[in-house]
């Protein structure tokens, strides 16, 4: 490898990564748009919406455990250590919503009163379980699991928006104002 090219992340890292970050993305714009989508499309979209969730649960699980047994390359020379301390922060937040977002929104639609009439079958195909101790409850006390889990759910999501824009804008910064390589840590060229 060149002295000038930054320390690369593994080629499996960067791909989970990117599977993750599009599979985000497509559930942001998704929820966006349901309410203003035709009433016989928002069910599908919603349950679209799930489906990527939980994919992305899975792609999640699997960088954790691929990042637990491949270290991360070490930042480019020069970075300032409130720059390190603050990488490493936006990166163990992020995991935490990661994982937070899909695990609060499954807890949120296994309380849901209707769930029994409508079946989740990940992308209309896998038939994917509610979870049994959150399904199983008093009407009562799942009607208040799935007001909570629903606001617990917004509120990561309203976190992840500033935290990705944060993340993205250093991304940004460290490329185009420090002039370092820094897209080249996470992307598929050399």
């Amino acid at each position: 490898m060149s002295a000038t090219l930054p320390a690369r992340y593994t080629a499996p890292a960067i791909v989970l990564h990117w599977l993750i970050a599009a599979g985000i993305i497509t559930n942001v714009v998704l929820i966006w748009i349901v309410d203003e989508l035709p009433d016989a499309v928002q069910r599908p979209t919603i349950n679209l919406h799930k489906s990527i969730g939980i994919t992305v649960l899975g792609l999640a699980l699997m960088r954790l455990l691929w990042r637990a047994t491949h270290r991360p390359p070490p930042l480019p020379p020069g970075t300032q250590r409130w720059e390190r301390i603050a990488a490493n922060s936006a990166h163990v937040l992020l995991y935490v919503l990661i994982f937070a977002l899909p695990l609060s929104g499954w807890i949120h639609d296994s309380a849901w009163k209707d769930a029994a009439k409508h079946p989740l079958n990940l992308y209309g195909v896998i038939p994917w379980f509610r979870i049994g101790a959150i399904k199983s409850l008093d009407p009562a006390t799942k009607e208040q699991v799935h007001a909570l889990f629903s606001q617990i759910h917004t509120s990561c999501a309203y976190v992840l928006y500033a935290l990705f824009t944060v993340h993205v804008a250093g991304a940004l910064k460290h490329q185009f104002l420090d002039h370092r390589p820094s897209f080249r840590r996470m992307w598929f060229s050399t």
